[in-house]
């Protein structure tokens, strides 16, 4: 099956690319073990020279690498640019602290030394979507590469020139051939790279059924698997919210990357004090966003990334419409090349819909009317999912109970939830385990080895038959 890039605002091919063969592979593999067996004895500084020469190029080529990450999967070409240079962020985020978050932490034992020692892997499958191209990779890439691991990465099929150019950029800084690999491969290869003994753990980023699926097959063979999986995140509004910054964040939250984003806020569930004035504005901010050309710096949503992503979208939409939900704006396809739908609100949405369930990864807005907190918490945690979560109040009880209560990874407060290197990411349920980003983050892929050792104890004579005691 060849691996395509398509321009979602057009519809059009850009390039085709033929997988690996098993026997491609297999030389891949065999030269990220090679590569890790050099790179795990690099000190911390040469890394950190790399990794620094890689976010320098990041944000030299933001714009090369945003309009690059536009042709093939539609993103707006503002927010392309500012991807890239957040990846350049995070390069230097661990670049200045993975050897401090790694550095041999003492435990006091009553022997001469005891310390816990933090110890590369080895090679690192990483499977990531197609929705955030650079950044996803980089995440995983900049603390995996620091740690002493190396990667293989297989991205989604419809960003192959995005993988490449990553890889391209890693050899780039310096970093030796085999550290990091793109895998052209498709989904149905995942497995088979996974048996490979040589691949010590796995990372996914991508569907709940994706995570699922390599977690199965990684458990079997005990390899350990991080997994950021999809969302459906909740944007509970209490009456002390200043309604009209709310209303504006609450339609970026939901629009980013043209609405594409496992953190966009999904479902918005509003204090019955301040509905109506809240629907109303946030109405008005989503029926002004332009909406075409995603390399226009001017647009503010561009097109979905693939085909089937907007016909799933269109259907999501119709039936729980078809259900009992209410329209107030939105909720068709557009009528033009490419695959673009219209930023879309429902109200009224019966339980047991797409809207109330599943993930629409679309710009969607499920809006949902409360009688107090109890009912929004409760409302917020009825969902499989467990990713983010924001809380719009100037009630610092408020606040606490939703910091606490609320089922999730990420809980901000009066902000839009997104990723920050410093801060670790992830989710609890259907979301995922494990963490990305941060000093948790970086721990993820090491052996965390305890070690003590004792002083040179004097000659000691064992009864012949008589074994020590573990």
């Amino acid at each position: 099956m060849a691996i395509a890039s398509i321009n979602p605002a057009t519809g059009e091919l850009l390039e085709r690319f033929d997988p690996l063969t098993d026997a491609e592979i297999d030389t891949r593999i065999a030269r990220a073990e090679a590569a890790f067996q050099h790179h795990r004895r690099t000190s911390f500084t040469r890394r950190a020279e790399l990794t620094l020469r890689l976010a320098e190029l990041l944000d030299s080529r933001a714009e090369e690498l945003g309009r690059l990450m536009t042709e093939e999967m539609g993103k707006p070409i503002r927010a392309a640019i500012a991807e890239a240079r957040k990846c350049a962020l995070a390069c230097r985020y661990y670049a200045e602290n993975a050897e401090r978050h790694l550095a041999d932490r003492v435990v006091e034992t009553g022997a001469e030394q005891s310390f816990v020692r933090y110890l590369p892997l080895g090679p690192v499958l990483a499977v990531m979507p197609w929705n955030f191209p650079f950044w996803q990779v980089i995440r995983f890439a900049a603390p995996a590469l620091m740690a002493g691991n190396v990667g293989l990465l297989k991205h989604a099929s419809n960003v192959p020139r995005c993988a490449l150019r990553i890889e391209e950029l890693i050899l780039e800084a310096g970093f030796p051939e085999g550290c990091f690999q793109t895998l052209l491969v498709g989904s149905d290869m995942v497995a088979r790279i996974l048996d490979d003994p040589r691949i010590r753990a796995a990372t996914l980023t991508g569907s709940t059924g994706a995570g699922s699926a390599v977690a199965s097959h990684a458990g079997k063979l005990i390899k350990k698997t991080v997994l950021e999986l999809g969302g459906s995140d909740p944007f509970i509004v209490m009456p002390s919210a200043d309604l009209e910054s709310t209303a504006r964040a609450a339609v970026e939250a939901r629009t980013l990357n043209n609405g594409q984003s496992c953190i966009a806020a999904k479902r918005f569930i509003i204090h019955e004090a301040v509905y109506d004035d809240f629907v109303a504005r946030f109405l008005a901010a989503l029926n002004a966003l332009r909406v075409g050309d995603p390399m226009d710096p001017a647009t503010d949503v561009g097109p979905l990334a693939t085909r089937q992503v907007r016909d799933d979208v269109a259907r999501q939409v119709q039936e729980t419409v078809s259900r009992g939900a209410t329209i107030l704006a939105g909720g068709q396809p557009l009528d033009r090349p490419g695959f673009f739908y219209q930023p879309t609100a429902l109200a009224e949405i019966p339980a047991g819909t797409p809207a109330t369930d599943d993930e629409i990864f679309g710009p969607v807005a499920a809006i949902f009317r409360v009688r107090d907190l109890d009912e929004a918490i409760r409302l917020a945690n009825a969902t499989p999912f467990g990713l983010g979560s924001s809380v719009w109040t100037n009630d610092p009880e408020e606040q606490r109970r939703c910091i606490d209560e609320l089922e999730a990874g990420l809980t901000f407060v009066n902000a839009i939830v997104h990723s920050d290197p410093s801060l670790p990411f992830g989710g609890v349920k259907g979301s995922g385990y494990g963490r990305e980003l941060a000093e948790d983050g970086i721990r993820e892929f090491t052996n965390i080895k305890a070690v003590r050792i004792a002083a040179n104890p004097a000659p000691q004579t064992v009864a012949p038959g008589v074994q020590a005691l573990e």
